[in-house]
């Protein structure tokens, strides 16, 4: 397997069917782990915002036309299936990639198909390159869907 520094796996990224700097809202109640991937994504040519909490997100969502969302599924309170859902309201054209390095994120995620939701899942941690191709996979394949909903 072989490892690309940040930069060169940020061009890897397709430009086709991206906004100059996709705005993206990155959701985790680990602030490192939310820095974290604002900081890749930022390499990557993406433009974030950060919310620690499902919550916070929602609300950055009212006032902000995102384009992505990437947010963890397992956290206090709102998760992140529940954010994605209501972002989903608020902006039904922001694509969503849901990540996670929990077991539980399965059985939320079973559950949000049981309610008529499909969701793409990533699992934590992950290479910036994996990131970016995941984000460009679930653009093309909600291109042709209907965003949220089976």
């Amino acid at each position: 397997m072989t490892f690309l520094p940040i930069e060169d796996a940020s061009r890897q990224l397709p430009a086709k069917g991206y906004s100059e700097n996709p705005l993206t809202l990155v959701i985790d109640d680990d602030v490192a782990v939310a820095n974290t991937l604002s900081m890749v994504l930022n390499s990557g040519g993406f433009e974030t915002t950060t919310a620690y909490s499902g919550e916070a997100g929602v609300e950055l969502a009212r006032s902000c036309k995102f384009e992505f969302l990437v947010a963890n599924v397992v956290m206090p309170q709102m998760n992140g299936i529940e954010a994605a859902i209501e972002v989903g309201k608020l902006l039904p054209n922001c694509k969503v990639l849901l990540v996670s390095g929990d077991n539980e994120a399965g059985a939320l995620l079973q559950e949000a198909v049981i309610r008529g939701y499909k969701f793409e899942l990533l699992a934590m941690p992950v290479h910036p390159l994996v990131l970016f191709q995941a984000l460009h996979s679930v653009k093309t394949r909600a291109s042709s869907e209907e965003p949220f909903m089976n």
